[in-house]
C-alpha cells in the first residue's frame, strides 16, 4: 500500500498546550506523543519544548485515538495530528489556522490524501484561507471532512459545498438547515419539530447549499446523504447505553477517517463507520459508567465485524 499523509486538526482544552504535529501512539487511556514537533520551532530547536500525554476523553483526541487505532486494524498509514490548547479564546485556534495556511502551501503538503477537522473556534477568515491555500496547490485534492465547530464555520463561510463529509447529529443537523441561523445557538426550534425529520433537514441543508456533498448523520438510526438523498442506512445493533457516554460520535468521525484513509469511496467509509461504532459498542457492552476511552480495545474487534456485514442500504 502506497503511503498515505492524512491529518486531524483539533484542539484540546488546554491553554499552555503547543501547537504540534505529527504521529501519536495509545497507551491506557492517554495520547502519547510518538513523532511530534512544535510547529514553531524548526532545525536543532525542534525538541526543545516536551509534548505532553493527552487523555482519551472525548473530543479531538477521541477522534484520534479511534483513527489511528482503527488505522491499525486496517493496514493503513497512521494519521498526522495537528493539535493546539484553546479553553475558548481562539487563540489556540488562530494559531492552527495561519500555520495550517502556510503547511499547505509547502512541498510535503503535496503528499496529502485528506484532512479532518474537529473543534476549533469558529472562524470564517481562517476557514477561508485553509480553502484558499488548498486552491494553490497543484497536487491531487484531499478528501475534506468535517465534525463539531468546524462545520459550523464551513457553514457561516457560505462555502460548504466545497466539503466532502460532514458529520452532524440531530441539532447540528438542524442548524446545516437554517439558511437563516448564524450559529447554533439560534437555529430555529421549529426544524426540529414534527415533520423536520433529519432526511427532510439534509434535504434543506443541501438545497441552501450549506451541506457538504455527503452528510454522516448521527442518531438513532445513522444515515447517509449524498447531495440531499438518502443513500444508506445503519440503525443495529441498537445499543441505548451509547447514547449517554461523551464522545461516541467523535469515535464515528475517527472511524470515519481510518475507513477513507484506507481507501474507501465517501459511500462506503460512512456506511462502514458507522457500523463499526456499533458493532465497537457491542463488543465492548458498556454501561451508564463506561467512557470513550474503554471502548478503544474493542475498535480492531468492531473493524472484523463490520468487514463480514454488509451495511444496509437506503
Amino acid at each position: 500500500m502506497n503511503k498515505k499523509l492524512w491529518l486531524i486538526c483539533g484542539t484540546v482544552p488546554e491553554a499552555d498546550f503547543p501547537l504540534c504535529m505529527g504521529t501519536w501512539r495509545i497507551s491506557g487511556d492517554r495520547l502519547i506523543p510518538d513523532d511530534v514537533r512544535p510547529c514553531s520551532q524548526t532545525g536543532k530547536n525542534a525538541k526543545k519544548t516536551a509534548i505532553p500525554s493527552v487523555p482519551i476523553r472525548r473530543g479531538t483526541p477521541a477522534l484520534a485515538a479511534s483513527a489511528i487505532l482503527a488505522a491499525q486494524a486496517l493496514g493503513a498509514e497512521a494519521p498526522e495530528i495537528l493539535l493546539v490548547g484553546d479553553c475558548g479564546d481562539s487563540k489556540g485556534s488562530s494559531a492552527l489556522y495561519e500555520f495550517l495556511a502556510q503547511w499547505l502551501t509547502s512541498p510535503r503538503s503535496e503528499e496529502l490524501a485528506g484532512l479532518t477537522f474537529h473543534y476549533l473556534f469558529p472562524s470564517v477568515d481562517g476557514h477561508n484561507r485553509i480553502l484558499m491555500a488548498l486552491d494553490e496547490r497543484t497536487g491531487q485534492r484531499p478528501v475534506l471532512i468535517a465534525d463539531a465547530g468546524f462545520m459550523y464555520a464551513a457553514k457561516m463561510s457560505g462555502y460548504a459545498s466545497r466539503w466532502d463529509i460532514f458529520t452532524p447529529d440531530a441539532g447540528e443537523l438542524a442548524f446545516l438547515a437554517d439558511e437563516k441561523a448564524p450559529h447554533p445557538f439560534y437555529t430555529r426550534g421549529f426544524l426540529l419539530s414534527d415533520g423536520h425529520d433529519a432526511p427532510t433537514l439534509a434535504r434543506l441543508a443541501h438545497e441552501h447549499g450549506d451541506s457538504a456533498r455527503f452528510l454522516l448523520v448521527k442518531g438513532r438510526t445513522d444515515i447517509v446523504v449524498n447531495g440531499g438523498q438518502v443513500t444508506g442506512s445503519v440503525s443495529s445493533p441498537c445499543l441505548p447505553f451509547m447514547e449517554p457516554i461523551g464522545g461516541t460520535g467523535d469515535l464515528v468521525t475517527g472511524l470515519l477517517t481510518a475507513y477513507a484513509l484506507a481507501g474507501l469511496s465517501e459511500q462506503e467509509a460512512c456506511l462502514a463507520a458507522a457500523q463499526a461504532a456499533r458493532f465497537v459498542g457491542q463488543a465492548a457492552d458498556p454501561t451508564p459508567a463506561t467512557s470513550v476511552a474503554d471502548l478503544m480495545p474493542f475498535i480492531r474487534e468492531g473493524i472484523r465485524k463490520t468487514a463480514a456485514h454488509r451495511p444496509e442500504k437506503g
